[in-house]
């Protein structure tokens, strides 16, 4: 990997925060410099970026409840969710929260880690962030993973029977939500996320996925924070419009959608009166994450349950249990696209072994090591820039008694293009490997 590569050559890849910077410093040519950069850029896409994601040495399904054990020793700035009382507006208030932990400048990128302890039989978490944690952006394919929990939770509304295990006409819903993670056929799905994403958008519909960021969930008291749009103008046709349950006999036929997005009464184009040049599915690492922390702790913390929402719905969500792909072992988004956290996972936690990251992170924890990510990227002309989400939960068991955190990161260069995506990414990982550094070695807490 590029960054490996850096770092066996003596090089700090944080401190020139831009690999051009770092290129453009050698005494070459220059014209063999810009095209030596522009070959590690193309490599550094397609091997990490794009890459399908490394998988850890034991698949056996975890049980959410028991991702964190228990002898991590409790401390103070850790709150529990019945000392912060998120049922309430305010509560970022009353979090345990360093706003500033992470020494990242601002202008290389927003980061917001939630920290996991277990204080007894109780989780209790801290809010870390770079000062970014109120700033808007784009999600890009990032917010997939709302869209689908929201879409589970509302046909479920409709029929408390009927959930992620289910099929909808021909097509296994567990194929349709690793196939919006992977971008590859699955099983019964095409590979076309876009599609398939924005018809779970226009089931769930979307005042009601709005609402969940605020009153009726999340309570963010945050009127910025939208989700009006959708991925695509083409959207995945189910064979029929019937659910059926692959646990049960029990069918629906009344799981409507909008076959087009402007049917959907709260749809709002994208550079709307009201929408700025973030769009129209505005959010923040804030939103994001608390939104995947709370799925990530469904069964250890029924106080911030997502209404409606059951355990097997979330397992869909972050394993793909019940797919029908005979040749994975896993899915869900356990097959998000990108190596990029698990790169840096490993150069943080053994900085000076070349191993690839798998064999690192599987001998630190018995192979039992997770990442369930959804990446998103693309150039965008509004704000002639190109950007790339990255929302992922990260579980290492055995490394300090065992750690867990959720994070919602974005990162942003000047200049619309899609050449311009190998260098936004190389700037997330190194604020990735900084802030890995940071949070697992034992320094500031």
């Amino acid at each position: 990997m590029i960054v490996m590569k850096l770092k066996k050559a003596g090089l700090n890849v944080f401190s020139v925060s831009l690999v051009t910077g770092l290129f453009g410093c050698q005494s070459q040519p220059q014209q063999e410099t810009v095209a030596s950069l522009q070959e590690q850029h193309k490599t550094f896409y397609q091997q990490v970026m794009l890459a399908a994601p490394v998988l850890p040495a034991d698949l056996t399904n975890i049980p959410m409840q028991a991702h964190l054990v228990a002898n991590r020793v409790a401390q103070s700035h850790y709150k529990t969710a019945a000392q912060v009382n998120y049922s309430q507006l305010g509560w970022q208030q009353r979090v345990a929260a360093d706003w500033h932990y992470f020494d990242i400048p601002t202008s290389q990128g927003k980061l917001l880690v939630i920290d996991y302890q277990q204080q007894g039989n109780q989780l209790a978490y801290r809010y870390l962030a770079n000062g970014t944690q109120n700033d808007l952006y784009e999600p890009w394919s990032s917010s997939k993973i709302q869209a689908f929990s929201g879409a589970i939770a509302k046909v479920r509304q409709i029929n408390p029977e009927l959930g992620a295990h289910a099929l909808i006409g021909d097509s296994n819903v567990a194929d349709l939500i690793t196939s919006i993670n992977s971008y590859e056929h699955f099983g019964s799905a095409d590979g076309n996320s876009n599609a398939i994403a924005s018809y779970f958008i226009n089931v769930a519909g979307r005042d009601y996925l709005s609402n969940l960021f605020a009153d009726n969930w999340l309570k963010l008291n945050d009127s910025r924070i939208m989700f009006k749009g959708a991925y695509a103008t083409e959207i995945f046709t189910p064979s029929t419009i019937r659910w059926q349950s692959t646990d049960s006999d029990v069918i629906a036929s009344n799981i409507a959608y909008f076959t087009v997005n402007t049917d959907d009464p709260a749809y709002l184009d994208y550079r709307c009166d009201g929408c700025g040049l973030t769009g129209n599915k505005a959010m923040t690492t804030l939103a994001q994450a608390e939104w995947l922390k709370r799925l990530a702790s469904h069964t250890r913390e029924p106080l911030t349950q997502q209404p409606l929402l059951q355990a097997q719905d979330i397992d869909v969500l972050f394993n793909g249990t019940g797919n029908t792909d005979k040749t994975a072992k896993v899915g869900g988004m356990m097959q998000g696209l990108s190596q990029m956290i698990t790169d840096s996972l490993a150069q943080a936690l053994a900085p000076d072994d070349t191993r690839p990251a798998k064999q690192i992170l599987d001998e630190l924890t018995q192979g039992q090591w997770r990442v369930w990510q959804k990446i998103g990227w693309g150039p965008s002309e509004t704000r002639s820039t190109t950007e790339t989400v990255m929302l992922a939960h990260v579980y290492l068991p055995f490394i300090q008694g065992g750690r867990e955190f959720t994070l919602a990161a974005q990162n942003s260069v000047p200049g619309a293009s899609e050449k311009n995506l190998a260098v936004v990414g190389l700037k997330m990982q190194a604020n990735f490997t900084h802030a890995f550094k940071q949070l697992l070695i034992p320094q500031k807490q």
